[in-house]
């Protein structure tokens, strides 16, 4: 996600640790009230709370029993708990899913961005489970223009609130949970890079592991579907046929490259415009996989950005994407009573995806002049072709859409990681879920009911109806961008009309 002006779309994997400084240089204050109720969050609620698929990544390996509980804590015979020695802060960038529990943050953990200021309204942050036990909604607390929701009916009895407990998460030797895109980047891909150059693009690279995953926990990955193929091949034929490259397209429509003053200047002004300046740290790298990633480092929410990638016209979408989708449901999902997997179980809940990454999606092309969904069909046309080839048989396919062979490289890596030797058919088909969530919504764009979806955190739009009398709306936070839904819906039907869909269509596939 995040200064090479030459190879565009440049997706590099993390070499050592992220960015050690926030981009944007505040005296530390104290914490506004919505960012003081994030800390007193159960530590296992707060690091679920950026739990999404997307650019997080952050989905936990399964594995077939629950660590006890405390098993962390214990240390020599006897299994009596005790302390463990002061450790240092870490800096590396986890997701939410991935990162360790923690009571309190350490004191060398990154200070917040700046501190709200008296009249930024503080009192629509995630909630403790302090809360009272009860109490009736009666409308949807948000910025801005009211958004007209239907009251609940009945007050329910308040839940404790609880972060997802994926029984028994794979673990490393350490004892800490590994998310499944950490457990798949290969550790060698450096090398196999320059192997694959020198062999003038027909070696097949042999990538190692530094925590294997079980073939079984990959077999679930590795199904590609071609059911959205055809719309995806016509979108990046119509880009094509205007831009001539996707270089060109990128260059057109995103205009140049940020500094990193730029940044952190566009930033602070879209966290005004939502309400969270000084909740969230934001740092900016060059070796990131993808655009962004939201995720929790040292028990505070943090949005890391892809430096390299980070375009003066797009980076309002990525924000929107990373601040205005996933870390807003978030919050709203952590006052819900199907917070936590417990909670989604007991409800009957769909999975989040594709209804999350579709819906983050539509607002990263939202307001642009040419809302071309390039990248979400590259990366479904890319895993489709991955299933039935191997490295070097893909990177050349891929020259139909894509010039620069490095940007190439880094969609192959992509598609194949979890592979230890490329040259056999295969995928990691996460990458799907974008274009299959983004024609998901536009196909029901006028039944969803778009800021009750926002409101009710983590859920699938087609559980919205169901969910509407159980869910707490007193003090949700809505997107600036969702305060006038006549502009919103008008938005979609230019996304249809550029990327030539249409509802009959959309019928048939969907």
């Amino acid at each position: 996600m995040l200064q090479s002006i030459q190879v565009t779309e440049v997706l590099r994997w993390p070499e050592i640790e992220m960015s050690r400084q926030s981009i944007l240089k505040t005296q530390v204050k104290a914490l506004s009230p919505s960012q003081a109720r994030l800390e007193k969050l159960h530590p296992s609620t707060r690091s679920s709370l950026l739990t999404s698929g997307s650019s997080s990544y952050n989905v936990l390996l399964q594995a077939e029993e629950a660590e006890p509980r405390g098993a962390e804590e214990r240390r020599g015979g006897g299994g009596t708990p005790k302390r463990s020695p002061p450790r240092r802060p870490r800096t590396s960038v986890k997701s939410a899913s991935c990162a360790p529990h923690r009571k309190k943050r350490p004191s060398g953990a990154p200070a917040p961005l700046s501190t709200r200021g008296p009249d930024s309204g503080g009192g629509d942050g995630p909630r403790s489970s302090s809360t009272p036990a009860t109490k009736p909604a009666r409308s949807m607390a948000v910025r801005g223009s009211a958004m007209g929701l239907s009251r609940r009916p009945t007050a329910r009895v308040r839940e404790k609130a609880h972060g997802a407990q994926p029984g028994g998460a794979h673990r490393v030797d350490s004892g800490r949970k590994l998310c499944i895109l950490a457990a798949i980047k290969p550790s060698n891909v450096e090398k196999e890079k320059l192997k694959f150059f020198k062999s003038d693009f027909a070696y097949n690279p042999q990538f190692e592991y530094s925590h294997p995953v079980s073939p079984l926990v990959l077999a679930r990955h590795s199904t590609a579907s071609d059911r959205f193929l055809t719309q995806a091949v016509r979108i990046m034929e119509l880009a094509l046929s205007k831009y001539g490259s996707y270089e060109n397209f990128e260059q057109a429509t995103g205009g140049n490259l940020l500094s990193r003053g730029r940044i952190g200047a566009n930033v602070r002004k879209y966290m005004e415009k939502e309400g969270c300046v000084g909740e969230i740290v934001v740092r900016v790298t060059e070796d990131l996989l993808s655009r962004a990633s939201m995720a929790v480092v040292s028990g505070r929410p943090t949005l890391t950005i892809n430096l390299s990638t980070a375009r003066e016209h797009w980076l309002d979408g990525l924000l929107r994407h990373e601040i205005g989708t996933h870390y807003l449901r978030s919050l709203n999902n952590s006052q819900q009573p199907w917070c936590g997997s417990a909670g989604r179980r007991r409800h009957g809940l769909r999975p989040p995806n594709p209804t999350e990454e579709g819906l983050a999606s539509i607002h990263s092309v939202l307001f642009r002049r040419d809302p071309t969904l390039w990248r979400a069909a590259l990366l479904y046309y890319t895993v489709h072709r991955a299933a039935r080839a191997s490295f070097s048989q893909l990177f050349t396919g891929l020259a139909r859409f894509l010039t620069d062979p490095h940007t190439r490289w880094d969609y192959c890596v992509r598609a194949k990681r979890g592979q230890t030797d490329t040259a056999q058919p295969g995928c990691f088909s996460k990458d799907q879920v974008y274009l299959e969530g983004i024609l998901n919504i536009l196909r029901y764009r006028e039944q969803i009911d778009f800021p009750m979806l926002m409101a009710l955190g983590k859920v699938s739009f087609e559980d919205v109806d169901r969910l509407r009398a159980a869910g707490r709306t007193e003090n949700v936070r809505i997107p600036h961008f969702l305060q006038d839904r006549a502009v919103y819906a008008r938005q979609l039907e230019k996304i249809m009309e550029v990327n030539q869909l249409s509802d009959q269509e959309l019928r048939l596939i969907v």
